[in-house]
């Protein structure tokens, strides 16, 4: 039996503030912990449909990125199925198209994923400015935190801590 291939995708605009939260997040995630080999990270920033064939290489696909919720700035929230267009890049945004009809076209072209988003609740999306807020970049190790002992509750991936 082949091992899944996971595909951990951090997106978002670093030029506006808290909207590079996902890849800002990655980027911990790759300096702070050793993932399996078939666990693969990857800066997606704003590529929206350009990512269809790293999409099309995985079978499981977890996004990292900033979400418009109901909660205050800094909460977490974990997406899936119908609520994954509440990610701003699973909705018209920043986004060059949304990873909803990304994942639809991966689908009509023969490869279905799971996806599952872990999504932060920005504090400033809207200012230009390169780097997170002091506020959010202090939820950085939080919430990759939770983002790993999900992975590992749900059987996608166990990391191990640098």
């Amino acid at each position: 039996m082949d091992k899944t291939r996971v595909l951990v995708l951090g997106v978002g605009n670093i030029l506006l503030t808290d909207e590079g939260f996902g890849v800002c997040a990655l980027q911990y995630l790759e300096k702070n912990f050793h993932w399996p080999d078939d666990v693969r990270l990857l800066d997606g920033g704003t590529l929206g449909l350009m990512l269809m064939n790293e999409i099309m290489s995985c079978d499981t696909l977890v996004v990292l990125d900033v979400v418009l919720g109901p909660e205050a700035p800094g909460s977490t929230y974990v997406l899936e199925g119908e609520d994954l267009r509440k990610s701003l890049s699973f909705r018209d945004s920043m986004h060059q198209t949304d990873l909803v009809d990304t994942l639809l076209t991966c689908s009509m072209a023969g490869h279905t994923v799971n996806a599952l988003v872990f999504g932060f609740q920005p504090y400033d999306y809207h200012t230009m400015n390169v780097g997170l807020t002091p506020e959010a970049q202090k939820k950085i190790p939080e919430f990759c935190q939770k983002v790993v002992a999900e992975m590992q509750k749900r059987g996608i991936a166990q990391a191990i801590p640098r």
